[in-house]
């Protein structure tokens, strides 16, 4: 049997589970325990009480149906009444209760009606509708009558004191556990926190603590985040140091190039040219999401700068809708230069694009939309890769990129925890680019 679905209604949090590992055991065990012993000790306890007190009364019973009139019913029934602590009143027809008058809910005087009715088969009703009084109405010789006693004679003085203390305890001690693994998860906690941080291009202080287990699983996330940053920081010097120092060959190139006759050096100045701006784009990629430090920027504010600075470039960009107020977290230089890389690509390969930013509680989302030709589905995962060129899926026309535009803004987003995501425009017809972060 598969209980598949019961993960829909189960906690998704680590602290959740917990929980209801810890409540759960409790909540069954005191269930069964207050089901046996109201089935079991309980209810033999109201029994045997409830057969003793109705023996005493079948006698008193038999006593008056021998009886010749109704005064003499009261002259023997004052007899044994007064030792037995019992109350005996005739009452008229009318005075006898239709039903009988017991707690839906009161366990104890649900069994003592039953035993009286099993061993009284002449009672008419029973009331028991406090914790003080019991009246039974029984049906003699001489007409009906009401007898009365005190109801500790049937029942326990305090039949849910068990229940009542097991509840206390099972209550302190769930508090106690509780406490005790709040502080057993908050390690986890800020270690998940700290994962999260680095996730987003953040470097927030961690030190292992709690558990063997947690501290082994936060040592390994330490070496792990310094082998990668190590790793990005080699990189970023590689390439570095690689453009950097194209940079002085082709400044002499281009010194050399100008002596030269202008007819036959125009071809050798385009190529020198194209490798500028290969190299422009090596140091663009290297830089990523690393250069500045994580800031709250005002989105809105940001994007609408940089479409102002489209426009003046004379490019036909326009911002057509915000939503939701707020500053988010970013690296807001890595942030600005993904936004006119996706600007860039949208001008290079359409005729117009179009910006929309929204902002929610939970997310951050910048939307880039053009006319151009678009990115075929089948091709957009590689779209994002380093150096992969899809012009023949894009227009010829408007000339060749070197492949890095949108992998800066794929390296940009997931720097900051997010994605970049691509598809068509519906408004457009042609590429619309989805920058998602997590608030």
């Amino acid at each position: 049997m598969s209980f598949k679905w019961l993960k829909r209604y189960m906690p998704r949090s680590l602290y959740g589970r917990a929980a209801l590992i810890i409540i759960l055991p409790v909540v069954v065990v005191q269930l069964v325990a207050s089901f046996v012993f109201m089935r079991n000790h309980l209810r033999d306890i109201t029994t045997q009480m409830t057969l003793t007190t109705t023996r005493e009364i079948a006698v008193v019973l038999d006593l008056v149906d021998e009886a010749d009139s109704a005064a003499e019913v009261l002259e023997r029934a004052d007899l044994l009444m007064a030792a037995l602590l019992v109350g005996f009143d005739p009452v008229s027809e009318a005075a006898v209760p239709t039903s009988d008058d017991i707690g839906m809910f009161d366990y104890s005087a649900h069994v003592v009606r039953e035993v009286v009715r099993d061993s009284l088969p002449q009672t008419l009703a029973v009331e028991m509708p406090d914790n003080r009084v019991v009246r039974i109405y029984v049906s003699t010789r001489h007409g009906p009558v009401e007898i009365n006693f005190n109801r500790r004679r049937v029942t326990a003085a305090a039949p849910h004191q068990l229940i009542l203390t097991m509840l206390f305890f099972g209550l302190l001690m769930t508090a106690i556990a509780f406490l005790y693994m709040r502080n057993q998860l908050r390690p986890i906690t800020r270690l998940a926190n700290a994962a999260e941080a680095f996730g987003r291009g953040r470097i927030v202080p961690y030190s292992p603590t709690g558990a063997i287990e947690v501290r082994a699983a936060g040592g390994a996330f330490l070496d792990m985040r310094a082998r990668i940053e190590r790793q990005i920081e080699q990189r970023t010097m590689l390439l570095s140091g690689v453009s950097h120092d194209l940079r002085t060959p082709l400044t002499r190139m281009k010194l050399g190039l100008a002596l030269l006759d202008e007819e036959d050096a125009a071809p050798l100045l385009r190529d020198v040219d194209e490798m500028q701006r290969l190299v422009d784009a090596f140091l663009d990629f290297t830089k990523g999401a690393s250069e500045g430090e994580p800031e709250k920027v005002d989105i809105k504010a940001m994007v609408t700068q940089v479409v102002e600075d489209a426009k003046r470039a004379g490019k036909d960009v326009s911002l057509v809708e915000t939503e939701g107020e707020g500053r988010v977290m970013i690296n807001a230089l890595a942030m600005r230069r993904a936004v006119e890389n996706l600007l860039g690509n949208a001008t290079q390969y359409g005729t117009k694009a179009e910006v929309s930013v929204v902002l929610t509680e939970k997310s951050m989302r910048i939307r880039v939309e053009d006319d151009g030709p678009g990115i075929p589905e089948a091709k957009r995962v590689d779209a994002v890769k380093p150096f992969s060129r899809l012009d023949p899926s894009r227009n010829q026309n408007r000339g060749g990129g070197v492949g890095l535009g949108l992998a800066i803004v794929n390296d940009v987003a997931r720097a900051h925890g997010g994605v970049l995501r691509l598809g068509k425009s519906d408004r457009l017809g042609g590429l619309r680019a989805d920058i998602v972060i997590g608030r």
